[in-house]
């Protein structure tokens, strides 16, 4: 598999740990000095993350057309997300919805490529954010 779909597939793969909820597996594809979600490491960006979509009911990530240039041992992509939130708890009949575009960099390491650098650029909004809560 090229560097292009293995990229991808490690996108795909994120989307289904946070939609599964699958910390380890997040952890696995995260470089340990990854920054995301405006937290630096590991277990402090899976903290956040568990803090956003732990608590809520059903998550899915759908991602599309993707734009990866690949330098060397070095990757930025760019890839349009649609991401639904259900409520739960008190939150259950609420939703949140966002779509925008995640702008990822990447690391090649002997284990495939990690992802280093998370940026959300969250251009539509609707619902009720309150729906993320920590879990």
């Amino acid at each position: 598999m090229d560097d292009r779909h293995q990229i991808i597939e490690q996108l795909n793969r994120f989307a289904a740990g946070l939609d599964g909820k699958d910390w380890e597996l997040l952890r696995g594809i995260l470089a340990e000095d990854a920054y995301a979600y405006s937290q630096k490491g590991r277990d402090a960006i899976i903290g956040t993350v568990r803090g956003h979509i732990g608590g809520c009911g059903a998550t899915q990530h759908l991602l599309g057309n993707h734009r990866i240039e690949v330098d060397g041992d070095g990757a930025r992509s760019l890839t349009y997300a649609r991401v639904y939130h259900e409520g739960a708890g008190d939150h259950v009949g609420s939703f949140f919805e966002c779509l925008g575009e995640y702008e990822d960099h990447w690391t090649r390491t002997g284990d495939g490529w990690r992802l280093s650098y998370r940026k959300f650029d969250m251009r539509i909004r609707m619902g009720d954010f309150a729906v993320l809560q920590p879990g």
